[in-house]
């Protein structure tokens, strides 16, 4: 998603260039993979340049510092959340078993990610300024 016509140009462009590059590196054995690894690096560095050219342009950034501790409590939770599906991996060997522990691994990382993570982002945010 972009806020303007510049960034949904530069994005469009990097889209297209990381999924080049990707099938130019799943490819690149072969003569064609090879130019469309190299293909896709320009693309994705074009389209670097296109938003470091716009940064200037999408106004002012927030300042003040966003709380550590909300942020870690996301961090641990989102990267937590997945050891947990990975211990559960090994934990058992049933299916019911290992669905389990993935769901509660799932549970733990999305409260990580969307409670805590955008509660700290919200906690000094611009529109609150």
């Amino acid at each position: 998603m972009a806020a303007t016509k510049s960034q949904g140009n530069a994005f469009g462009i990097f889209m297209v260039g990381i999924t080049t590059a990707c099938a130019g590196l799943a490819f690149s054995a072969s003569g064609g993979g090879k130019l469309a690894l190299v293909v896709g690096a320009v693309l994705m560095l074009i389209s670097l340049g296109l938003f470091i050219k716009i940064k200037p342009e999408e106004g002012k950034v927030p300042s003040a510092i966003q709380p550590i501790a909300l942020k870690l409590i996301g961090i641990v939770c989102a990267a937590g959340g997945w050891l947990v599906v990975l211990y559960g991996l090994h934990l058992t060997s049933s299916v019911s078993g290992r669905f389990a522990t993935t769901l509660v691994g799932f549970a733990i990382s999305l409260v990580g990610a969307l409670y805590f993570l955008p509660a700290a982002a919200n906690k000094n945010a611009i529109w609150k300024a």
